[in-house]
């Protein structure tokens, strides 16, 4: 009910808020100013307002704040991880997507907890409209409507790194906007151009113009930075009405959603209202379309650098021939009437985009409500910042973002929030800090970008966290909440109060998995249907597949442990076996005592850590 009297004050609250423009801001002095109203400026300004810092969002139109560009999706692989970990940190977009989604899943579940990706299609309406009520409501935050055309720069401060000092942005009216940290969260609109066919237009989003040409002049000429230029590209959208969905693969979502938001207990859909999505795939006929339309699609003869793992169907045809490819049809919306085609993003002309889906047999019939297009951008290069997301040669400067060579909702908004905690904390005299790549996602983006660069735009994986074993989407709260409440002060009191009550009842589950001992003799005795080797050498039989180990869960007394941390228990449970050779404790695998239905984990089979010579308890 609280949530619904914010939109309906964000409703009336909008025709308002442009009104504070120029004449009023420019008479202030902020804090932290934030330019661009996407997933990384809205994550930035929440976070900057969090450290206790006077904020200011600068954004083209209040309208499309939060507005989701591309994919009516969040989370995944990898991708999940950064969703979670914003959300441990007190962002808003692991709550925006319990709020929105339409349909829940975790990827990935055969395999281990690690690489296990939370995922959901989301309600475009409903993203944004969370987004908006939060921020058009949030103290000590101000939201104008305006186009930055450049930076205010000053002579440096001798005692910081740095050649220049970033002291405000310039408003295409000519007012100056004064404030000790800017945060630049441009997206794609950064000398942006959009491509359909041979036709080329300015702008950043489809009926959106570009940022001003001001700002790169600042960012190349006077700041001297280096900047690159990269292309991304969105499908056409579909009219769900006109698509045979008899002729597509159903795809149901889990039937109890998973939240993303640790605080959030349920999702805002209930199971039973959840919306399915479809797979279909090309056929031959899409290649021919193809490779008939290259001398009419100029984006797709552009050298500059698209994304490699979620590329056009243009680059698909050129780089694997006479492949299938998979189409997903994804709602955008529970009331919505169009249909999102993952895997179709196209920027032939708009009717030859229409034959081209109409090769597809469940959409032979289907219309396009919005054709596909591209675009191209300019970027600059990640290794100019320090980790903390400030350029190194301008002080009060940070950057977030597709601006640093990114993709992806989550990867912005990842960024956006640690470079709205840092431009906080710089403001407000406290100095920076940074993420190891050891104890977050959030880390390895950054130090991959910052150490590395980029030549494509950058997508998280799984694959890119050397320890992701532990990096799981599972304990991403108590991995960065306390950091978060303690260090950062990023994190409200309640959000901690729930981590600690979560992290201590983890810690007293795994105490009980260590008090439960017995010999691998009297375990073999007692549990009979346990893979345990009769050899000594040996706990585990060679009957005994890894998946099975990894399947098992968590063994104890009567004490109760709280669901949201039987995940926990479980892994736990499964790496003290890989990493307690130096301890007096082996992983026993057990039949299920009957009060263990109380962890909320699996009922098949559990774990427990014991020692070999103590009675067992039981």
């Amino acid at each position: 009910m609280f949530l619904l009297r914010r939109l309906l004050v964000h409703h009336r609250s909008l025709s308002a808020c442009p009104a504070r423009a120029a004449s009023s801001v420019a008479q202030r002095q902020y804090d932290v100013i934030v330019v661009g109203g996407g997933h990384a400026g809205t994550e930035a300004a929440a976070a900057a307002v969090r450290t206790g810092a006077e904020t200011l969002l600068i954004t083209q139109s209040i309208k499309t704040i939060g507005a989701l560009s591309c994919n009516p999706s969040l989370g995944g692989v990898g991708k999940g991880q950064l969703v979670k970990e914003v959300d441990a940190l007190d962002g808003l977009m692991g709550r925006a997507g319990d709020y929105a989604g339409v349909h829940f899943s975790i990827l990935n579940r055969r395999k281990g907890p690690a690489v296990w990706g939370p995922r959901a299609q989301l309600d475009r309406g409903r993203y944004k409209e969370f987004i908006q009520s939060e921020l058009l409501n949030m103290p000590r935050l101000t939201v104008i409507e305006g186009s930055v055309e450049g930076l205010l720069v000053s002579a440096a401060d001798p005692e910081q790194p740095g050649k220049h000092r970033v002291t405000g942005v310039r408003l295409d009216g000519g007012s100056e906007v004064r404030s000790s940290s800017v945060v630049l969260t441009t997206g794609t609109f950064l000398s942006g151009s959009l491509f359909m066919g041979q036709t080329t237009s300015p702008g950043g989003r489809m009926g959106e113009p570009p940022s001003c040409a001001g700002l790169t002049h600042s960012l190349r000429e006077t700041l001297g930075l280096k900047l690159g230029r990269l292309k991304t590209g969105t499908p056409p959208r579909l009219v769900k009405e006109t698509v045979d969905f008899s002729l597509a693969q159903l795809h149901l979502p889990d039937s109890r959603p998973t939240p993303f938001s640790f605080i959030n207990t349920h999702t805002h859909c209930k199971p039973e209202e959840q919306i399915p999505c479809h797979l279909t795939y090309t056929t031959p006929g899409v290649d021919r379309v193809v490779k008939e339309s290259l001398h009419m699609n100029s984006h797709i003869q552009q050298d500059t650098k698209g994304p490699r793992y979620c590329p056009s169907i243009e680059s698909r045809v050129l780089r694997f021939p006479g492949r299938q490819h998979q189409v997903w049809l994804e709602p955008e919306g529970l009331n919505s009437d169009l249909l999102y085609p993952q895997g179709l993003s196209m920027t032939m002309p708009p009717e030859l985009q229409l034959r081209l889906i109409r090769e597809i047999p469940a959409l032979q019939r289907a219309d396009i409500r919005t054709p596909g297009y591209g675009v191209q951008y300019d970027f600059v290069c990640p290794t100019q910042l320090f980790p903390w997301l400030q350029l190194k040669s301008a002080q009060g400067l940070f950057l977030a973002g597709q601006i640093n060579g990114t993709t992806g909702y989550e990867e912005a908004a990842a960024q956006g929030l640690w470079a709205g905690i840092n431009a906080g904390r710089t403001a407000l005299s406290l100095p920076p800090l940074s993420l190891s790549r050891t104890e977050s996602y959030i880390g390895v983006l950054i130090d991959d970008l910052v150490g590395h660069g980029v030549t494509e735009p950058y997508r998280m994986f799984t694959s890119r966290a050397e320890f992701r074993t532990s990096l799981r989407p599972d304990n991403a709260d108590l991995r960065l909440t306390p950091k978060g409440f303690e260090e950062l002060g990023c994190v409200s009191p309640h959000r901690y109060q729930e981590a600690v009550r979560v992290r201590q009842g983890l810690a007293e589950a795994l105490s009980i998995l260590k008090s439960v001992t017995l010999s691998p003799s009297r375990w073999r005795e007692k549990l009979t249907d346990a893979c345990i080797s009769e050899a000594k050498s040996t706990l585990i039989s060679n009957s005994c597949t890894q998946k099975e180990v990894w399947g098992c869960g968590a063994v104890g007394k009567e004490d109760k442990v709280p669901a949201d941390g039987a995940v926990g228990v479980e892994v736990e449970g499964h790496q003290g076996f890989w990493t307690c050779d130096d301890k007096p404790f082996i992983l026993v695998l057990t039949t299920v005592p009957p009060h263990t239905d109380s962890l909320g984990v699996s009922t098949k089979t559990k774990a427990g850590l014991v020692t070999e010579d103590d009675p067992l308890p039981f």
